[in-house]
């Protein structure tokens, strides 16, 4: 199983009135999060979306543990949770710096024809992609929650 990292300075106009991210934010966060590990795969989203193809969230789940806070430093792990003939399921962890659990979450995404939005496979259009998902989907390691 691959886990890509990404680190994210809080901006103050991430929190709310009370110092706190504010919850949509780590929506953001996980977008950060799926487009690191698609890089770190050695793809891109914008070149997928540049040859007519679109991935939109089907589903999202975060479950909210411990706030975050303006000035600290978050850390966003993302895997592949599974991966399907037409689904992929996306897993995060977002950590504090000490690697307290502040969130965790799953997205779920299909991949679309622009112009019609009809489901098409990946392992159809990107098998190399589709391989490596295949490759790298998860096997529990310690210290991954599901």
């Amino acid at each position: 199983m691959h886990i890509s990292d990404k680190e994210i300075e809080i901006r103050y106009a991430e929190t709310d009135q009370m110092g706190v991210v504010y919850h949509a934010n780590y929506i953001i966060w996980l977008e950060i999060g799926r487009t690191k590990l698609i890089e770190d795969l050695g793809f891109t989203y914008a070149g997928m979306e540049s040859e007519g193809y679109l991935s939109p969230v089907t589903d999202i789940s975060i479950q909210y543990k411990a706030a975050l806070r303006y000035g600290q430093k978050a850390t966003v792990r993302t895997w592949v949770e599974d991966h399907g003939r037409l689904r992929t399921t996306y897993g995060y962890e977002i950590l504090h710096e000490d690697g307290t659990i502040a969130a965790t979450a799953t997205s779920e995404h299909v991949v679309v024809k622009k112009e019609s939005f009809r489901p098409v496979s990946l392992q159809k259009i990107y098998p190399e992609w589709h391989n490596k998902y295949e490759e790298i989907k998860k096997q529990a390691p310690d210290g991954i929650r599901n």
